[in-house]
Protein backbone atom coordinates (compact mmCIF):
# COMPACT_ATOMS: atom_id res chain seq x y z
CA UNK A 1 0.00 0.00 0.00
CA UNK A 2 1.14 3.56 -0.96
CA UNK A 3 0.12 6.28 1.68
CA UNK A 4 0.64 10.27 0.91
CA UNK A 5 1.81 11.30 4.30
CA UNK A 6 1.56 15.04 5.68
CA UNK A 7 4.55 15.68 8.70
CA UNK A 8 5.38 18.55 10.27
CA UNK A 9 9.01 18.26 11.70
CA UNK A 10 9.41 19.89 14.98
CA UNK A 11 12.31 20.12 17.42
CA UNK A 12 11.97 20.63 21.60
CA UNK A 13 15.36 21.66 22.97
CA UNK A 14 17.13 18.89 20.79
CA UNK A 15 14.62 16.30 20.96
CA UNK A 16 13.19 16.08 16.76
CA UNK A 17 10.18 14.86 16.30
CA UNK A 18 7.73 13.97 13.50
CA UNK A 19 4.34 15.29 13.97
CA UNK A 20 1.19 13.81 11.64
CA UNK A 21 -2.57 14.97 12.17
CA UNK A 22 -4.95 12.25 12.20
CA UNK A 23 -7.54 14.12 13.44
CA UNK A 24 -9.07 13.22 10.50
CA UNK A 25 -8.54 9.59 11.08
CA UNK A 26 -7.26 8.82 7.37
CA UNK A 27 -4.02 7.71 8.27
CA UNK A 28 -3.91 3.98 7.33
CA UNK A 29 -0.38 3.15 7.76
CA UNK A 30 0.51 1.05 10.46
CA UNK A 31 1.77 3.55 13.22
CA UNK A 32 4.75 1.50 14.64
CA UNK A 33 6.49 0.77 11.19
CA UNK A 34 5.28 3.92 10.14
CA UNK A 35 7.34 5.46 12.93
CA UNK A 36 10.35 3.24 12.83
CA UNK A 37 10.87 4.16 8.71
CA UNK A 38 10.23 7.90 8.94
CA UNK A 39 12.56 8.50 12.04
CA UNK A 40 15.71 6.77 10.47
CA UNK A 41 18.58 8.71 10.02
CA UNK A 42 19.95 8.41 6.90
CA UNK A 43 17.02 6.74 4.70
CA UNK A 44 13.97 8.56 6.58
CA UNK A 45 13.15 11.54 7.76
CA UNK A 46 15.08 11.89 10.81
CA UNK A 47 13.59 11.85 14.66
CA UNK A 48 13.87 11.02 17.93
CA UNK A 49 10.32 9.86 17.79
CA UNK A 50 6.99 10.18 16.15
CA UNK A 51 3.94 11.61 18.07
CA UNK A 52 0.56 11.07 16.06
CA UNK A 53 -2.22 14.00 16.92
CA UNK A 54 -5.68 12.08 17.29
CA UNK A 55 -9.38 13.03 18.51
CA UNK A 56 -10.29 12.94 22.38
CA UNK A 57 -13.25 12.71 24.22
CA UNK A 58 -11.61 13.56 27.28
CA UNK A 59 -9.42 16.67 26.16
CA UNK A 60 -8.11 18.98 23.53
CA UNK A 61 -6.61 15.99 21.48
CA UNK A 62 -4.40 13.14 22.16
CA UNK A 63 -0.91 12.28 21.56
CA UNK A 64 0.21 8.99 20.65
CA UNK A 65 3.92 8.84 20.69
CA UNK A 66 6.32 6.44 19.32
CA UNK A 67 10.01 6.23 19.84
CA UNK A 68 12.50 6.32 17.23
CA UNK A 69 12.28 2.25 17.07
CA UNK A 70 8.52 1.72 16.41
CA UNK A 71 8.30 0.72 19.77
CA UNK A 72 5.29 2.84 21.98
CA UNK A 73 6.81 5.31 23.89
CA UNK A 74 6.32 6.26 27.72
CA UNK A 75 5.27 10.02 28.12
CA UNK A 76 7.62 12.39 26.25
CA UNK A 77 7.90 15.86 27.94
CA UNK A 78 9.95 17.80 25.02
CA UNK A 79 7.07 15.37 22.60
CA UNK A 80 4.18 16.71 24.40
CA UNK A 81 5.54 20.38 24.26
CA UNK A 82 6.22 20.02 20.70
CA UNK A 83 2.32 18.50 20.40
CA UNK A 84 0.78 21.40 21.84
CA UNK A 85 2.60 24.43 19.81
CA UNK A 86 1.61 21.90 16.62
CA UNK A 87 -2.10 22.04 18.33
CA UNK A 88 -2.05 25.69 18.82
CA UNK A 89 -0.81 26.53 14.89
CA UNK A 90 -3.56 24.26 13.44
CA UNK A 91 -6.15 25.51 15.07
CA UNK A 92 -6.99 22.25 17.05
CA UNK A 93 -5.99 24.25 20.20
CA UNK A 94 -5.65 27.59 22.46
CA UNK A 95 -2.80 28.59 23.88
CA UNK A 96 -4.19 27.38 27.05
CA UNK A 97 -4.90 23.23 25.93
CA UNK A 98 -5.16 20.07 27.28
CA UNK A 99 -4.30 16.82 25.72
CA UNK A 100 -4.24 13.14 26.66
CA UNK A 101 -1.65 10.87 26.82
CA UNK A 102 -1.52 7.04 28.37
CA UNK A 103 -5.12 7.38 29.80
CA UNK A 104 -3.45 10.81 31.42
CA UNK A 105 -4.63 14.25 30.33
CA UNK A 106 -1.50 17.00 30.63
CA UNK A 107 -1.93 20.76 30.56
CA UNK A 108 -0.23 22.74 28.68
CA UNK A 109 0.28 27.19 28.45
CA UNK A 110 2.07 28.15 24.90
CA UNK A 111 3.35 31.25 24.39
CA UNK A 112 5.81 32.66 21.55
CA UNK A 113 8.23 29.77 20.82
CA UNK A 114 7.71 28.53 24.29
CA UNK A 115 5.77 25.62 26.11
CA UNK A 116 4.96 25.06 29.74
CA UNK A 117 3.98 21.60 30.24
CA UNK A 118 2.08 20.31 33.61
CA UNK A 119 3.45 16.72 34.22
CA UNK A 120 2.09 14.06 36.28
CA UNK A 121 3.20 14.20 39.32
CA UNK A 122 6.50 11.42 39.76
CA UNK A 123 6.24 7.83 41.47
CA UNK A 124 8.04 6.95 44.53
CA UNK A 125 11.91 7.59 44.42
CA UNK A 126 14.30 5.33 45.02
CA UNK A 127 18.43 4.98 45.41
CA UNK A 128 20.88 2.52 45.54
CA UNK A 129 24.10 0.84 44.19
CA UNK A 130 24.41 -0.89 40.95
CA UNK A 131 26.76 -3.38 39.56
CA UNK A 132 28.09 -2.20 36.75
CA UNK A 133 31.77 -3.13 35.42
CA UNK A 134 32.88 -4.69 38.20
CA UNK A 135 31.86 -1.49 40.13
CA UNK A 136 29.30 -0.30 42.22
CA UNK A 137 27.15 2.79 40.73
CA UNK A 138 24.96 5.19 42.92
CA UNK A 139 21.94 5.60 40.82
CA UNK A 140 18.27 7.06 41.78
CA UNK A 141 15.37 6.07 40.32
CA UNK A 142 12.35 7.87 39.04
CA UNK A 143 9.22 7.67 36.94
CA UNK A 144 8.41 10.63 35.80
CA UNK A 145 6.10 9.40 33.00
CA UNK A 146 8.68 7.08 31.86
CA UNK A 147 11.27 5.24 33.75
CA UNK A 148 14.46 6.94 34.55
CA UNK A 149 17.36 6.55 36.12
CA UNK A 150 19.90 9.96 37.56
CA UNK A 151 23.33 9.21 37.87
CA UNK A 152 25.35 12.11 39.12
CA UNK A 153 29.19 12.48 38.01
CA UNK A 154 32.08 14.83 39.11
CA UNK A 155 32.77 15.16 35.01
CA UNK A 156 29.76 15.11 33.09
CA UNK A 157 32.14 15.63 29.41
CA UNK A 158 33.93 12.60 30.49
CA UNK A 159 30.76 10.48 31.74
CA UNK A 160 30.24 7.20 28.87
CA UNK A 161 26.52 7.87 28.24
CA UNK A 162 26.27 5.49 25.20
CA UNK A 163 28.43 2.34 27.16
CA UNK A 164 27.26 2.61 30.23
CA UNK A 165 23.62 4.27 29.77
CA UNK A 166 23.06 1.01 27.19
CA UNK A 167 24.42 -1.69 29.92
CA UNK A 168 21.85 -0.11 32.59
CA UNK A 169 19.19 0.64 30.10
CA UNK A 170 19.16 -3.20 29.49
CA UNK A 171 20.01 -4.02 33.36
CA UNK A 172 18.31 -7.27 34.71
CA UNK A 173 16.68 -4.82 37.47
CA UNK A 174 14.75 -2.89 35.47
CA UNK A 175 12.93 -5.77 32.82
CA UNK A 176 11.36 -6.61 31.00
CA UNK A 177 10.85 -2.65 29.22
CA UNK A 178 13.73 -0.75 30.47
CA UNK A 179 15.13 2.67 31.39
CA UNK A 180 16.14 5.59 30.49
CA UNK A 181 20.03 6.58 31.75
CA UNK A 182 20.36 10.12 32.78
CA UNK A 183 24.05 11.82 33.89
CA UNK A 184 24.34 15.04 35.50
CA UNK A 185 26.36 17.57 37.23
CA UNK A 186 26.96 16.41 40.94
CA UNK A 187 25.76 19.04 43.79
CA UNK A 188 23.85 22.36 43.87
CA UNK A 189 24.25 24.75 41.05
CA UNK A 190 21.89 27.50 39.11
CA UNK A 191 22.12 25.58 36.26
CA UNK A 192 22.77 21.19 35.94
CA UNK A 193 23.92 20.36 32.92
CA UNK A 194 22.76 16.75 31.45
CA UNK A 195 23.25 14.22 28.95
CA UNK A 196 20.51 11.45 28.34
CA UNK A 197 20.64 7.76 26.99
CA UNK A 198 16.77 7.28 25.45
CA UNK A 199 15.59 3.71 25.37
CA UNK A 200 13.54 3.03 22.45
CA UNK A 201 15.87 5.44 20.35
CA UNK A 202 19.36 3.20 21.60
CA UNK A 203 21.60 6.41 21.61
CA UNK A 204 21.99 9.38 23.03
CA UNK A 205 19.56 12.46 22.29
CA UNK A 206 20.33 16.09 22.54
CA UNK A 207 17.50 16.39 25.11
CA UNK A 208 14.80 14.54 27.26
CA UNK A 209 11.86 16.27 28.75
CA UNK A 210 10.81 13.64 30.98
CA UNK A 211 14.64 12.90 31.83
CA UNK A 212 15.45 16.59 32.35
CA UNK A 213 12.34 16.31 35.54
CA UNK A 214 13.85 13.15 36.72
CA UNK A 215 17.34 15.05 36.87
CA UNK A 216 15.46 18.12 38.91
CA UNK A 217 13.71 16.02 41.20
CA UNK A 218 16.68 13.79 41.89
CA UNK A 219 18.67 16.91 42.65
CA UNK A 220 16.59 17.84 45.12
CA UNK A 221 16.25 14.69 46.53
CA UNK A 222 19.73 13.85 47.16
CA UNK A 223 21.41 17.99 47.27
CA UNK A 224 18.34 20.40 48.19
CA UNK A 225 18.26 21.70 44.74
CA UNK A 226 15.84 24.46 44.83
CA UNK A 227 12.66 24.88 42.65
CA UNK A 228 12.42 26.03 39.93
CA UNK A 229 15.50 23.91 38.81
CA UNK A 230 17.48 25.35 35.31
CA UNK A 231 19.01 22.31 33.27
CA UNK A 232 21.22 22.06 30.46
CA UNK A 233 20.44 20.08 27.57
CA UNK A 234 23.24 18.70 25.63
CA UNK A 235 22.07 20.80 22.61
CA UNK A 236 22.84 23.91 24.95
CA UNK A 237 19.04 24.48 24.91
CA UNK A 238 17.71 25.26 29.09
CA UNK A 239 14.37 23.35 29.94
CA UNK A 240 13.23 24.59 33.45
CA UNK A 241 11.38 22.12 36.04
CA UNK A 242 9.23 23.68 39.02
CA UNK A 243 7.68 21.10 41.57
CA UNK A 244 6.55 21.56 45.32
CA UNK A 245 7.63 19.17 47.87
CA UNK A 246 5.72 17.84 50.92
CA UNK A 247 8.13 14.99 52.71
CA UNK A 248 8.66 12.59 50.31
CA UNK A 249 5.99 13.72 47.77
CA UNK A 250 6.47 15.96 44.07
CA UNK A 251 3.62 17.58 43.42
CA UNK A 252 2.79 20.49 40.70
CA UNK A 253 5.13 19.22 38.38
CA UNK A 254 6.24 21.53 35.30
CA UNK A 255 8.40 21.48 32.45
CA UNK A 256 9.07 24.57 30.65
CA UNK A 257 11.16 25.18 27.57
CA UNK A 258 11.11 25.85 23.62
CA UNK A 259 9.11 24.05 20.77
CA UNK A 260 9.88 25.09 17.22
CA UNK A 261 8.00 23.82 14.12
CA UNK A 262 11.24 23.39 11.77
CA UNK A 263 9.81 22.41 8.43
CA UNK A 264 6.71 20.88 6.47
CA UNK A 265 6.58 17.99 3.97
CA UNK A 266 4.98 15.23 2.61
CA UNK A 267 6.40 11.92 1.13
CA UNK A 268 4.80 8.64 -0.24
CA UNK A 269 4.99 6.18 2.25
CA UNK A 270 5.49 2.33 0.71
CA UNK A 271 4.23 0.04 3.30
CA UNK A 272 5.43 -3.37 1.37
CA UNK A 273 9.08 -2.04 0.94
CA UNK A 274 9.51 0.26 3.95
CA UNK A 275 10.36 3.14 1.75
CA UNK A 276 9.24 6.34 1.95
CA UNK A 277 9.54 9.17 -1.36
CA UNK A 278 10.04 12.18 -1.17
CA UNK A 279 6.85 15.13 -2.32
CA UNK A 280 7.39 18.16 -1.18
CA UNK A 281 8.74 19.89 1.75
CA UNK A 282 8.57 23.57 2.52
CA UNK A 283 10.93 25.28 4.88
CA UNK A 284 9.21 27.38 7.44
Amino acid sequence: MNEEIHFVKASGAGNDFILIDNTSRSLQADQPSLAAVLCRRHTGIGADGMIVIEKSTKADFAMKYYNADGSYGGMCGNGGRCAAMFALQRGLAHSTLSFEALNFVYRAEVEEGSVKLVMKNPGPITTQKLRIRSSDLNITCVDTGSPHVVIFEEDLEKADVSGIGHEIREHGSFKPNGTNVNFATKGMSAEIPYRTYERGVEAETLACGTGAVAVAIASHFCYGSDSPVTLRTKSNELLIVSFRNVGEAYTDVTLEGPAIMLFDGRVLYESRSARISPLNVVRR
